[in-house]
């Protein structure tokens, strides 16, 4: 599901945040005073994953049966095609 939905870089960077919080847990225990960069950072690629989790379900669209089209250039109509190409 995760491939249909191509969210691999979104899941992809929710990883990465782990890694960075992993990091920072390391690094506060050592009690060295950078550690809390490490937290930021790792913040932020929470904050970006999960705007990524978002983008395809606020920019889909709707066909006329009511499913959900998440590349709807891609599954244009016939009628729609031929009227954006003239």
């Amino acid at each position: 599901m995760i491939k249909t939905l191509k969210l691999q870089k979104a899941v992809i960077i929710l990883l990465m945040g782990v890694i960075a919080l992993v990091v920072y847990t390391v690094m506060y225990m050592k009690e060295q005073e950078n550690s809390i960069y490490a937290l930021e950072v790792a913040g932020v690629l929470f904050m970006l994953g999960a705007l990524m989790l978002l983008y395809p379900i606020l920019f889909s669209k709707k066909d006329k049966e009511g499913t959900v089209q998440l590349n709807p250039e891609k599954h244009l109509p016939e009628e729609e095609a031929e009227s954006k190409n003239p």
